[in-house]
Parts: structure tokens; sequence; C-alpha cells
């Protein structure tokens, strides 16, 4: 049986601070199972990891928030082209509803990147979920890039360790606007910022 969801769209500055502890409990709840560092930077009221995102696309259901997906405009450096993106990010489905389908729908953001004048839809993803992305591929036109080191500040500058980190992460491009073929070609990505 399928949940009900419905899906709504909503810039960061219209989240009162009771969404945002909802959501904090969804991202601890969510990514606590792939281990408690991964949840540990939802604490209290914090609904974002690293960088923040500028809009949300958040499902619920009867129990409260199903599905999330974060967006946020920025530029990339990649090579030596900056390349303005939409960066996909904080992308979850509730342990629960794993296995309905609920991610399939965040295809409902695609119609978003064209109002916001991006050309490409950019995330990264841990190479554990290669199959899903894939899956979620046959949907439309998805192309997963590996080999590609991306480099990100740290989300708060710490004594113990080194102001950036990179990746070695599958990269995820959604053409928007242009061809998958107008993508910069290069080994190497500087986020500019922390991942989203």
């Amino acid at each position: 049986m399928r949940s009900k969801v419905r899906w709504r769209l909503c810039w960061e500055n219209e989240l009162e601070l009771a969404e945002h502890i909802e959501l904090a409990d969804f991202f601890r709840m969510t990514y606590g199972p792939t281990g408690p560092f991964n949840a540990k930077p939802f604490e209290g009221s914090r609904s974002w990891a690293g960088a923040r995102p500028e809009l949300r696309l958040i499902a619920y259901d009867a129990n409260g928030v199903a599905a999330h997906l974060g967006l946020l405009r920025r530029f990339i450096k990649i090579g030596a082209i900056d390349q303005l993106v939409g960066e996909l990010g904080l992308y979850g489905v509730r342990p629960d509803l794993e296995g309905l389908g609920i991610g399939h729908s965040v295809h409902a953001m695609l119609p978003v990147f064209g109002e916001l004048a991006v050309p490409f839809a950019f995330g990264t993803v841990r190479p554990a979920l290669q199959k899903h992305i894939e899956r979620f591929g046959r949907y439309g036109p998805v192309t997963i890039l590996s080999g590609i080191r991306v480099s990100s500040t740290l989300p708060e500058a710490r004594l113990d360790k080194p102001p950036t980190r990179i990746d070695d992460a599958l990269v995820i491009v959604l053409p928007i606007g242009r061809s998958i073929s107008d993508w910069p070609a290069g080994t190497v990505i500087d986020r500019n910022g922390p991942e989203l």
C-alpha cells in the first residue's frame, strides 16, 4: 500500500521553528541508522547539516514528514569554469516508507529549476547509493559521474581539522535547460562552500 503524501515547496524563510524541529527529528531518524555521526548535525532544532538550503520540497503524510529534498543555487568551479547549478541535498525518505517510490516524486522539483534559471541540477551521493540513483534516473535525464573529486569547506571552522575536505563521491547531474554535453569537463569540483 502506498502512503498518501502531500508535497510542499517552501522557501527557507517561510519555515517556523516548530517545522525546523520536526525536520531535525526527521533527519535524525533518517540519517541515524547510517551512523550516529550522520545524525549529529541535526541536534536540537537544526534542520540542515552544512550549507542551508534556499528551497525545500517536503512531503507529509499522516505521520508527519515523509520525505525531504533541499535546493541551493550556487556557483561551483569545475576546472577553470564557474558553473551555476541548483545543488540538491538533504535528501531523505522516512525509513518506514523506503521502497514505496516516494523518491521518484522528487521530480516535482524539476519545474522549479526552470523558474530559477539554473542550467543544471547537481548533487553528490556516496557510492552505496548508486543503484538508487540509477533507478531514479529511469524517470528523467540523470547522469552519474564517477572519478571526480569534490572539494567542500567544513560547515564550521575547527582547530582540529583542515578547513576543506575532499570527497570521492558520485556526482549527479540533471540537465535542465541545457544538454549534458554543455557540462564542463574536469576531474575536480570546488563547491566554494559546505555541502548542502
